[in-house]
């Protein structure tokens, strides 16, 4: 099972169309809601959470979505931040788009690893070697920069997932 999590602030477009994309594609995926199951986004659009709680007997991954002040109340809970290291201490999928690269990046997750962000937020992915791609896979890490390459974020994903790349065909489908 893979884990978005959503809390208030969060970048809606970065959120949504990744969802979509991951969830046309066959993946499972769950929206986890940060201090709650109502959760606004950053352009005052309220969506509601899966959940509120994930398992981590059944944790493929976790995808944090940008925006602010998402970001930042991403950043400060400690189910999040509890996520994040069961994920890096076990090879699994950890995923940020926009200014949530920075949270893996203060972390030390990123450090050695190729990464990208929204640009302004670099010097917060510490010892990482920004590219200027606009999404960018290094191992069990995918980062993005912005709503514009949120589609792309979850084709990349997607592959991630597959045996052979498929993320573009499923792109390729919702555009015609």
């Amino acid at each position: 099972m893979l884990y978005m999590f959503l809390a208030d602030g969060f970048e809606e477009t970065e959120a949504i169309a990744t969802l979509d994309v991951l969830r046309r594609s066959g993946i499972n995926v769950k929206t986890v809601g940060v201090g709650g199951e109502m959760i606004c986004g950053a352009h005052d659009i309220t969506v509601k959470a899966d959940v509120t709680d994930i398992d981590f007997d059944n944790i493929d991954g976790v995808i944090l979505p940008g925006g602010m002040p998402g970001t930042l109340n991403l950043q400060k809970a400690p189910g999040v931040n509890a996520a994040l290291k069961h994920c890096a201490d076990n090879g699994k999928l950890l995923a940020a788009i926009c200014a949530a690269p920075m949270i893996l990046g203060e972390l030390g997750y990123l450090s050695g690893k190729k990464a990208v962000c929204f640009p302004g937020f670099e010097d917060s992915l510490t010892d990482a070697e920004i590219m200027s791609d606009g999404v960018v896979r290094d191992g069990n890490y995918i980062t993005a920069m912005g709503a514009g390459k949120a589609l792309e974020f979850g084709a990349a994903i997607v592959d991630y997932f597959s045996a052979e790349p498929r993320g573009g065909k499923i792109l390729k489908k919702m555009m015609f």
